[in-house]
């Protein structure tokens, strides 16, 4: 029971945590507009993977892809790549840990195969959210990195004084979103191989009994278990039958149907 309810856990977190990475990926608030030094503002700039978007403050917005491919920066390339890689890793582990549900019987699946399933999707969940959590790193660390980089620019001159106005960009709710799915799809990752361990079936070591047929040199009595050897005084002039089980004595005594042939 434990470990369905671990499994099942474990599905459930990472189908979150999947969901999640699909919406950051689509999601146009990568990087806002800091208002720092410039609260009040007719327009509102902000930018995602695909488009940048700005919005004015009569509520209208007007968003623009990014129509080229070449001249992107290749950190947002890699980014897009490590974010896509995620989705369809997670799209798979999701397809395979279905069938591995413990819950779910397929046919004759045995328990070997739903372990070595469920082992599989949890490492294919694992670097899913390890793939968002790296994805949404290097763009965070992007921006710090623009950050500084224009308030540096901004702030020249004697006494700190503002010689340029230039629009800087902070942390979008894209950025949260994403390293939380990817932490949710780790874990349930994680939960996935630990189940897996309990759906191993165990190897069990049977103990070999061996049996040691009788000799023919023992002969059994009809009227009880004693048994005669061999060797005694009257066994000389007796001679074995069936393996042991009738001695010469009994046999003339016993007619078969194939002496009246």
């Amino acid at each position: 029971m434990a470990v369905t309810a671990c499994q099942g856990l474990g599905f459930v977190v990472s189908l979150i945590g999947i969901a999640g990475i699909i919406a950051a990926t689509c999601m146009d608030q990568w990087s806002t507009q800091d208002l720092y030094n410039n609260p009040v503002t007719a327009v509102f700039n902000y930018q995602g993977l695909w488009r940048s978007c700005v919005r004015e403050s009569s509520g209208f917005t007007e968003c623009r892809g990014y129509f080229t491919l070449l001249g992107l920066p290749a950190m947002l390339q890699a980014v897009r790549a490590l974010m896509i890689v995620g989705i369809v890793l997670g799209a798979i582990s999701l397809l395979v840990s279905i069938f591995a549900l413990k819950c779910i019987r397929i046919g004759s699946m045995e328990d070997a195969a739903k372990a070595n399933m469920t082992l599989t999707s949890g490492i294919m969940f694992i670097i899913s959210g390890l793939c968002a959590i790296v994805g949404v790193s290097v763009f965070a660390n992007m921006l710090v990195t623009n950050f500084w980089m224009s308030t540096a620019n901004m702030y020249t001159g004697m006494g700190g004084m503002v010689q340029t106005v230039q629009t800087r960009y902070t942390f979008g709710s894209a950025l949260f979103v994403g390293w939380v799915a990817g932490g949710l799809t780790l874990i349930g990752g994680v939960m996935m191989c630990i189940a897996c361990r309990g759906l191993a079936p165990e190897e069990t070591n049977y103990k070999a009994v061996s049996y040691h047929a009788s000799g023919h040199n023992v002969a059994y009595k009809p009227g009880g278990f004693k048994a005669s050897t061999a060797f005694g005084p009257n066994s000389r002039n007796k001679k074995i039958y069936d393996g042991g089980a009738r001695t010469e004595d009994e046999v003339q005594s016993h007619p078969s149907k194939y002496d009246y042939v």
